[in-house]
C-alpha cells in the first residue's frame, strides 16, 4: 500500500536502461525525502499489434500481469535493501505515456526518472523515445531522462544551455536548487547562430546576468558563449567535454494550444545525450526575470 505523499516515479520495463534509471533515482529520493514508486505499464495494444500475445484472452492477460507484479515486487524488495529507501510498486494497463502522466498526477510526484533508449534506428527505439517525449510534454512535474550507460552517483557538473527566451530562464532556479544540495558547479553555455551583433550582445548580457544571479546564490558557475549551427550537438559535446552529470532544459508553453512542447533541439538532446537530461516546466519566477532584465 502506498501511504507516503512524496514520490519519485520510476517506470520499469526490466530493461538495462530502466534499471540504470532506478539506480540514479536513489540520491534524488534522498534529496527530495521521497519514496520511490516503481511502475510497469502493460501496453496491451502494443502487445496485440506486434506479438499477438493477448488476443483478447483475459486469463492470459491476468497471468502476465501477475508475473509482472511478482517480478516488480522482487526488484522492490532488493532495491529497498540496497538503498535503505521506501520502495513502492504499481502495475497499470493502458498507453504507456498516458498511464505514467496520470499516476504521476495522482501521486503528486515530485519527479519522474525514466530510462530511454532514444535514437531512431529501430521500432523499439522510436517507441521508447516517443513515450519519453510525451511524458515530458504532459507530466505536471520535472522529468529526468537517462539514455547513457555509465553515470556517477551524485552530481558534480550541471550544464545549463541558455537562449533569449524568457521561459528558458526558469530552469536556472532548478539547477541552483540541485547544485546547492550536491555541491555542483553550474556551467552556462549560450549559443548563437547569427552575425547580428545586437543579438549577440543581448545574449552575452543575459548570460552574464544569469551567471551573477547564480553566484549570488552561492553556487560556483562558469559561462561560455559559443557559435553553433547545431545546438543539440554542441551542448552534448560540451557536456561530455566537462564530464557533466546533468543537462537542464525547458519544456516551453504553447499559448495557441495551451499545452507544452519540446523544441527540436531539446528533443535531440534527450534522444542523443549519454548524460541525464532534466526537463523542467516553465513557472512564473518573477525574482529571476526582474534580476536578469533589470
Amino acid at each position: 500500500m502506498i501511504t507516503s505523499s512524496n514520490h519519485i516515479l520510476v517506470p520499469i520495463d526490466f530493461s538495462e536502461q530502466s534499471l540504470i534509471a532506478l539506480q540514479q533515482s536513489f540520491n534524488l529520493a534522498r534529496y527530495h525525502h521521497s519514496d520511490i514508486t516503481l511502475i510497469n505499464v502493460i501496453d496491451s495494444d502494443f502487445m496485440q499489434k506486434f506479438t499477438g500475445f493477448f488476443k483478447g484472452d483475459d486469463a492470459n492477460e491476468n497471468l502476465y500481469k501477475s508475473e509482472i507484479e511478482t517480478k516488480l515486487n522482487v526488484l522492490a524488495a532488493q532495491t529497498a535493501l540496497d538503498s535503505g529507501l521506501q520502495i513502492n510498486t504499481m502495475v497499470r494497463t493502458g498507453k504507456i505515456y498516458e498511464e505514467l502522466v496520470q499516476v504521476a498526477k495522482d501521486l503528486n510526484a515530485v519527479l519522474i526518472v525514466m530510462g530511454t533508449s532514444g535514437g531512431s534506428d529501430s521500432i523499439k527505439k522510436k517507441f521508447v523515445g516517443s513515450n519519453a517525449v510525451r511524458v515530458i510534454n504532459e507530466a505536471h512535474c520535472p522529468v529526468i531522462s537517462i539514455h547513457g550507460k555509465t553515470h556517477r552517483q551524485g552530481c558534480k557538473n550541471i550544464v545549463l544551455p541558455l537562449d533569449l527566451s524568457i521561459e528558458s530562464r526558469d530552469k536556472v532556479n532548478k539547477a541552483i536548487e540541485i547544485a546547492k544540495y550536491f555541491g555542483s558547479q553550474i556551467h552556462i553555455i549560450s549559443l548563437f547562430d547569427t552575425d547580428d551583433e545586437f543579438l549577440k550582445s543581448k545574449l552575452t548580457l543575459q548570460m552574464h546576468s544569469v551567471q551573477q544571479f547564480v553566484l549570488d546564490e552561492g553556487v560556483e558557475v562558469s559561462a561560455k558563449l559559443v557559435s553553433s549551427k547545431d545546438a543539440s550537438d554542441t551542448v552534448i559535446a560540451y557536456a561530455q567535454n566537462i564530464d557533466a552529470d546533468l543537462i537542464v532544459i525547458i519544456a516551453q508553453s504553447d499559448s495557441e494550444f495551451s499545452g507544452w512542447f519540446l523544441g527540436t533541439e531539446a528533443h535531440d538532446i534527450i534522444n542523443n545525450s549519454p548524460i541525464p537530461v532534466l526537463s523542467v516546466r516553465a513557472n512564473d519566477r518573477k525574482d529571476l526575470y526582474e534580476y536578469v532584465l533589470s
